[in-house]
């Protein structure tokens, strides 16, 4: 397949191939730490090789954005779903710590490979069908939404389907029995997830074409992939609306870590017990994956609504700064009233998220060109990452209390006041050869084709 799809059949395959690679990050994440537990590991142990998969994604982030833009998208994805398979499998089959310290590390590198070449896959495939003014928002939330749903399917399934093999005549017994203990229930999703790895990896490969580019040898791309790696970096520091998209990933990173920080226990202290708050706590999880794919699918008519991108990005944020305060309020409050303040904060954080992503995407395509597109991704998660793991440590010193939240939801108002200065006092210098500002907001108020994810 050598044909250019048309922009609508790109985001149709840029949605589907997005799909296709959250599921298994959602079915493996309800049963991962029980998993684990169960095959003898201890708490720290368990930190440990979270530590390692963390320390993987954050040592490659940025090489492996270069490596897609010198070798290309395509190629770059199929690793990635190669390695997140083998991982898997280790994961669900492993017991011993070196196994599960190489799976972590296979998962690491298969992350930082897929952060960034399906999107721009994406752009440079709609960009070279339309021109670099295309419209590019609509096909970005797609994408946004796509990943939700999956992370909200897969996070039912995969918490599901071991207590389901529990039921009835014992199905899961029988199957750990059979196999001598090898395969327990709570082993299922992560198999189940290597079975999608394979889809996703055969859907790169027929549907994801991509102009020929030169061979890249070991020699060209050892100075090719540095110097990529470095213009990405000269970019943010270059271009305003670069850094705001930055900081806007890291404000995101910061209130995403506060959450999946203190929610758990929180959760716990609402409803009385640990086993009704970890309940509680993945109904939350569930919620705000589809919040987050809500938020995605109506980012185009905010931005409309708004007039613009930027002002859909400072809507967006400020949704999810107010969830962050009402998250702080339950603190305060008991009861049915902090049930409710919990679930509506929850809900406006990751709906404020989801809406201020795909605007701040198309904004960045807009200023980055196709060699360095990738990259620029990569820096952009490598702010979120940073930001949540500083977060954190900063999260849990702080004294129990509504602090911490108010102090995500600091962050997060904090930079949607940069994007509203943005909006009023005009955007900065434009790349040679990109819209303005003003032909941006054009284009993404223009009417586009409407399809399901």
């Amino acid at each position: 397949m050598t044909s250019t799809p048309d922009p609508g059949t790109a985001r149709r395959r840029f949605a589907t191939v997005t799909f296709l690679f959250w599921l298994p990050v959602g079915l493996y994440l309800p049963a991962q730490v029980l998993l684990l537990g169960e095959r003898g590991m201890s708490l720290a142990t368990v930190a440990g090789l979270f530590a390692v998969h963390s320390l993987t994604v954050t040592v490659l982030e940025l090489p492996t954005g270069g490596l897609s833009d010198v070798v290309g998208r395509r190629a770059v994805l199929v690793a990635a779903g190669v390695l997140n398979t083998a991982a898997l499998v280790l994961l669900a089959l492993g017991t011993a710590v070196w196994v599960l310290a190489l799976a972590m590390v296979m998962m690491g590198t298969g992350r930082a490979l897929s952060s960034g070449p399906a999107e721009a896959w994406y752009v440079d495939t709609v960009q070279a069908h339309s021109g670099p003014d295309a419209e590019l928002r609509t096909g970005l939330a797609r994408g946004g939404t796509a990943s939700a749903a999956a992370l909200a399917v897969g996070t039912l399934c995969g918490g599901g389907l071991p207590w389901l093999l529990g039921l009835g005549p014992d199905v899961g017994a029988r199957l750990s029995g059979a196999t001598s203990g090898l395969v327990p229930p709570l082993s299922v999703p992560a198999l189940l997830g290597a079975a999608v790895g394979v889809v996703f990896t055969v859907y790169v490969l027929t549907a994801l074409p991509e102009p020929p580019r030169p061979p890249a040898g070991v020699r060209g791309m050892l100075r090719d992939v540095p110097d990529t790696v470095l213009g990405g970096l000269r970019l943010g520091v270059g271009s305003s609306l670069v850094r705001r998209v930055l900081l806007s990933a890291a404000a995101a990173g910061t209130a995403l870590a506060a959450i999946e920080l203190l929610a758990p226990g929180r959760s716990a202290d609402l409803t009385g017990a640990p086993e009704s708050g970890a309940l509680l706590f993945a109904a939350l999880a569930c919620a705000g994956f589809v919040c987050t794919a809500l938020g995605s699918h109506c980012a185009p008519l905010v931005a409309r609504l708004a007039g613009g991108g930027e002002r859909g990005v400072m809507v967006g944020l400020g949704l999810g700064a107010t969830g962050m305060v009402l998250l702080g309020a339950t603190v305060v409050w008991s009861g049915p009233v902090a049930l409710s303040l919990a679930a509506t904060g929850y809900a406006l954080v990751y709906l404020g998220l989801g809406t201020a992503g795909p605007n701040e995407n198309e904004l960045l395509h807009h200023r980055v060109d196709s060699a360095g597109r990738a990259t620029a991704l990569s820096v952009q998660s490598l702010a979120l990452q940073l930001a949540g793991a500083l977060a954190g440590l900063v999260a849990g010193a702080l004294p129990p209390g509504p602090l911490p939240w108010l102090a995500g939801g600091t962050v997060l108002l904090a930079v949607a006041l940069l994007w509203a200065h943005a909006a009023v006092v005009g955007a900065p210098p434009r790349r040679p050869g990109t819209p303005s500002s003003e032909a941006l907001d054009g284009a993404g108020s223009a009417p586009a084709p409407v399809i399901g994810p």
